[in-house]
């Protein structure tokens, strides 16, 4: 798919399964927990919480059981680790494009600001992003008008796009503030996998994509 760029454009991504699958950063956070809590054997507890991860139980739970750790310790050891993730194949090289036709780059996502910072800091976007928004510094989750908002009052240009893959949230708001959307379609490893709840209208992309490197920016 052509995109064209140019100093009037601001490409607009969401964080979370659309620069990177965000089940790397359930496994990251799992080892991370695991090394802290078996550093002997951590391999075997690593396991046995994604396994329960797979099967809708609560490895939380399961930790405070049987190591005596607080629920509320862990999910705050989930949140801050740093995480050993990577972008999508081109993620970086397309970002570079962008900038290079003097395109400008927002990330706007929704979650915790550490966690969310960790996570960008982590896939080394920071040198070639312009603008972040993150839910909890803004007070407000997509689709709320006030997220898009931010990034308009920001950049004040003619021409936005926003790229993300939950049609739950992600295209709402972009579509009525006139933006161009793009969905990148789930390959499937994505946390969030019921797209086919959200066919009405009001919930779909302008474009779909297979893969992040079918989008060229020229």
């Amino acid at each position: 798919m052509d995109i064209k760029v140019d100093q009037n454009t601001v490409i607009v991504f969401d964080l979370d399964d659309t620069l990177y699958n965000e089940i790397d950063y359930l496994k990251s956070a799992y080892t991370a927990l695991a090394k802290d809590l078996e550093p002997e054997n951590w391999e075997q507890l690593y396991a046995n919480l994604f396994s329960l991860y797979r099967n809708n139980e609560n490895p939380f739970k399961y930790v405070s059981e049987n190591f005596g750790v607080s629920t509320t310790e862990l999910i705050e050891l989930y949140r801050d680790h740093i995480p050993n993730i990577t972008p999508f194949e081109g993620v970086l090289q397309k970002f570079q494009i962008i900038k290079d036709r003097k395109g400008k780059i927002a990330i706007l996502t929704d979650g915790r600001s550490k966690s969310q910072r960790n996570k960008i800091n982590a896939l080394g976007l920071i040198p070639y992003l312009d603008y972040i928004v993150i839910s909890e510094e803004i007070g407000s989750e997509k689709p709320d008008k006030k997220n898009f908002k931010s990034i308009e009052n920001h950049f004040k240009v003619k021409n936005y796009y926003y790229i993300g893959d939950n049609l739950k949230k992600d295209f709402i708001t972009p579509n009525q503030r006139g933006w161009q959307t793009i969905a990148l379609l789930d390959n499937g490893l994505n946390i969030h996998s019921n797209a086919y709840l959200y066919n009405k209208e009001e919930h779909l992309p302008h474009n779909y994509v297979l893969h992040f490197d079918q989008l060229n920016f020229i």
